[in-house]
């Protein structure tokens, strides 16, 4: 028992240790961690943006110094929680100490590895769905009551994680149905655990309501400006993809639960599964969102494995499995990660741009992945706000307002002025701009194909309006971004500042 855990507790350990050197000292945090830490400073039940479980997170990383060590830990304990249920699974499922590291391995290095470097609720939402898999398989073993309950208390944390767990509700239903369990429809203690669950996830809800559901308008501006750009043939094609070296653990999960007596009992899995994708295509979703379907297959399949190769000379594809799983993640963690520096990678576009690596939520191609490009120009950003805002005599009536909510994140995050409270009109810092002061100045963050119009925009405004400096770094998304400085306004700010959040909420084109 001791070996087994010593094997598992070393397999966390790797996994911590490539989490912090799998990215590349060039690069900083990416636009949307900038965000989720922000968020701490403002806690709430709702947020345009993302359900409240980050923010939570975000208020004990600044309790803990909010330092870069630990924003990357919190995702990378999510995904080591995940390893955990993995290996607690296949035990369950009476695998050995082989199939416990084979199917945790699958997990440690696989696109989870790649999710976890990110400050981001995905990494939370792939622990929920493990979890919710883990106490499914709990509940077909024991038919205990007790597992209907505690589904609904991790379902209803996976709704304050992100969203995407309604996916795995909308599927699991049709896919229970499809089994004998469908008499559970039946039992009374389903219905109160939905009731608990729905009581959990009020606080939430009540601030939608509130707010007049502008996760709602969200999610339909996700759809027009990027997930219209998602190819549903990609889709089917990077699930592939990115477990391309355990993609045959994952079928030997498919093929055991009909060919595997002990996994027939588990055989809604594999209709949640088929339901999942489906309605993962039908919302044109982006490829990663259906990560969390994977661990537990990969759970199954290398216990149907070890039961495959348990006798004779079958006993030496064991370490094969081990060799290919990891020879064939080789390729993936040369180009998926972080890990080499925006000069390196340009000498192998074609090879980026062959696994459409290069191409944006915009749809076009470009000289660098996205969330690369998104980790790069943010500590200019904020030097360079800083050395303006250091000019500025009154600076108490002074406000940093941005284009997008990266611009506002990264200079509150970087600046040396723990006071510059930098906004925007974009996601939930249009909740956070300052009108309780006179606002006399503004700081105009701008994007480069924006500025000449915003500075005819607000020339009639302001007394002085100069274009100070601008991201210089070629290799920044934000590249060419620019700093507007407007002094001294002719009119009243704050109100023109409060109309305009009152148009945008009430057209619901919060971005």
């Amino acid at each position: 028992m001791q070996t087994k855990y010593f094997v598992l507790f070393g397999l966390i350990a790797i996994k911590y240790i490539l989490q912090y050197v799998l990215i590349h000292p060039v690069y900083e945090l990416q636009r949307d961690e900038y965000l989720h830490l922000d968020q701490g400073l403002h806690l709430a039940w709702g947020y345009i943006s993302v359900p409240p479980m980050t923010s939570w997170i975000s208020f004990v990383i600044h309790a803990l110094g909010g330092t870069v060590f630990w924003v990357k830990f919190f995702p990378a304990a999510f995904g080591a929680l995940t390893m955990v249920l993995v290996w607690k699974m296949i035990e369950k499922l009476n695998g050995s100490l082989y199939a416990c590291f084979l199917g945790t391995l699958a997990v440690l290095i696989s696109p989870l590895l790649r999710i976890n470097l990110l400050y981001q609720p995905n990494s939370s939402d792939v622990f929920f769905w493990t979890l919710a898999f883990y106490i499914l398989v709990r509940w077909i073993q024991t038919a205990e009551n007790k597992w209907i309950y505690i589904a609904a208390i991790a379902i209803a944390l996976g709704f304050y994680s992100k969203y995407n767990i309604l996916i795995f509700v909308a599927a699991l239903l049709p896919a229970i149905l499809l089994t004998p369990y469908r008499k559970i429809f039946v039992n009374k203690h389903l219905y109160l655990a939905i009731l608990v669950g729905c009581l959990l996830v009020l606080p939430n809800l009540y601030w939608q309501y509130q707010q007049q559901f502008p996760t709602l308008h969200q999610l339909q501006a996700l759809a027009d400006t990027q997930l219209a750009n998602v190819n549903r043939l990609d889709f089917v094609k990077d699930q592939g993809l990115y477990f391309i070296n355990s993609l045959f653990i994952i079928l030997a999960a498919l093929v055991g639960f009909f060919r595997y007596p002990p996994f027939h009992k588990y055989r809604v899995i594999a209709y949640f599964y088929i339901f999942s994708i489906a309605l993962f295509l039908l919302f044109k979703a982006k490829s990663y969102y259906a990560v969390g379907l994977y661990p537990v297959l990969l759970a199954f399949g290398a216990t149907y494995i070890e039961q495959l190769t348990s006798e004779g000379w079958k006993k030496y594809l064991q370490p094969v499995a081990l060799v290919v799983l990891g020879l064939l993640f080789i390729p993936f963690i040369m180009v998926a990660f972080p890990n080499k520096s925006p000069e390196q990678i340009k000498t192998q576009l074609e090879l980026y741009q062959d696994l459409g690596m290069l191409r944006w939520e915009d749809g076009k191609d470009h000289h660098l992945p996205q969330d690369f490009a998104d980790m790069v120009g943010w500590r200019e950003l904020a030097e360079k706000t800083d050395a303006v805002y250091d000019t500025i005599t009154d600076q108490a009536q002074t406000l940093v307002l941005c284009d997008n909510y990266g611009q506002a994140g990264a200079i509150n995050f970087y600046s040396r002025h723990k006071n510059i409270n930098a906004v925007s009109f974009n996601a939930d810092y249009i909740n956070w701009i300052p009108l309780d002061k006179p606002i006399r100045n503004v700081i105009r963050i701008v994007e480069a194909d924006e500025i000449d119009q915003e500075i005819n925009d607000t020339s009639p405004l302001f007394n002085s309006v100069t274009k100070s400096a601008s991201i210089d770094n070629p290799d920044a998304r934000e590249y060419g971004t620019s700093i507007i400085v407007l002094q001294n306004a002719k009119t009243d700010i704050n109100q023109l500042i409060a109309q305009e959040i009152k148009e945008l909420k009430d057209g619901g084109i919060i971005h």
